[in-house]
């Protein structure tokens, strides 16, 4: 009983001391009912939104903070969803100690797919939400009250993975009015259904856009950049496990989509040469070297670290097709 009442009194000098900024905004959070996964993906005309707004933890849930946030309901949440509160149950605590609940708007998924959502009576308006099934939609100083019910539809019909239906609800948003001041950051947070207890392994993704006029279409740019990378990295892992053509395939992979990237090329260059296949090499080398010597400069360096499987020769053929000072 008095860790009970000393863990409410901590939950009451945050809430207190907390400091309380206009974080108006629009939000969704969400889990994915194949994988598990949970997220959290939010638009504001206020910086750096995502370092107020989104909190997640593989296995736990998903919060989002907003409207005069206090920040403290993402770890505090997350920390009852971890004791074996429901989202509801959570939520519910939380707001029986603020003092200022009513201009507060909160959401929570737990790792079972229970939604708890409050939006506070002072919340400036256009303001509300929508609960439905392992999601919720919430938003506050809108310019319209089509705002979250167009999130509602859009992610309820939207494919894709997690990651493109949370986007697709910010789009929904976006395209009825959006927040009444604009648009400025933007923030995707995803983790995985279970905790492997390596917190760094257990995000899905986590992507900021935190000053842009146009966050949302930065911010999907960066998911795409965030793909490309994914496939890089699976391509690293299929070279430590010897699967010479699943690396190539996840390197050719990520160069699709991003064509003019160089170094996504040269890492495919660089694995053809480990597996015997240098002729195929050079054409990718020879198009890095001429837009980037930089790249020829890395190549002697690479087979003392075993990067590059050397011979005699392999080093000087790779920088004969480098152009001539």
């Amino acid at each position: 009983m008095k860790k009970f009442f000393l863990f409410l009194f901590c939950i009451l000098v945050q809430f207190a001391f907390a400091q309380i900024r206009p974080v108006h905004t629009y939000s969704i959070v969400a889990r994915d009912s194949v994988t598990g996964d949970m997220g959290v993906a939010v638009q504001s005309h206020w910086f750096s939104v995502g370092s107020l707004v989104t909190w997640a933890e593989a296995g736990v849930g998903a919060v989002a903070t907003q409207s005069f946030v206090d920040p403290a309901y993402g770890p505090l949440g997350l920390d009852l969803i971890r004791a074996g509160k429901t989202a509801s149950q959570a939520l519910d605590a939380l707001l029986a100690s603020d003092p200022g609940k009513d201009v507060r708007q909160v959401a929570m998924i737990d790792a079972k797919g229970n939604v708890s959502t409050h939006t506070g009576a002072k919340c400036i308006q256009g303001a509300g939400h929508i609960v439905g099934k392992n999601y919720s939609v919430q938003a506050n100083l809108m310019l319209n009250e089509k705002v979250w019910p167009a999130m509602s539809k859009a992610f309820e019909s939207a494919n894709g993975d997690l990651a493109e239906r949370m986007l697709a609800a910010l789009d929904a948003a976006q395209s009825v009015g959006g927040d009444i001041r604009g648009k400025q950051s933007a923030a995707i947070l995803i983790v995985k259904a279970k905790s492997t207890g390596r917190s760094w392994a257990d995000k899905v993704m986590e992507l900021r856009v935190e000053d842009n006029v146009d966050p949302l279409k930065e911010l999907r740019r960066l998911v795409r950049v965030h793909r490309a990378y994914d496939h890089m990295n699976n391509g690293d892992l299929a070279v430590e496990h010897n699967d010479v053509d699943g690396a190539l395939r996840e390197y050719s992979a990520a160069e699709a989509m991003f064509p003019d990237n160089l170094e996504m090329k040269f890492w495919h260059a660089v694995a053809l040469v480990n597996v015997g296949r240098v002729q195929e090499s050079l054409p990718i080398f020879k198009e890095i070297f001429a837009k980037d010597m930089n790249w020829a400069t890395l190549v002697p360096r690479l087979p003392q670290t075993g990067v590059l499987k050397d011979t005699e020769d392999i080093v000087p053929m790779i920088l004969s097709v480098a152009p001539k000072k």
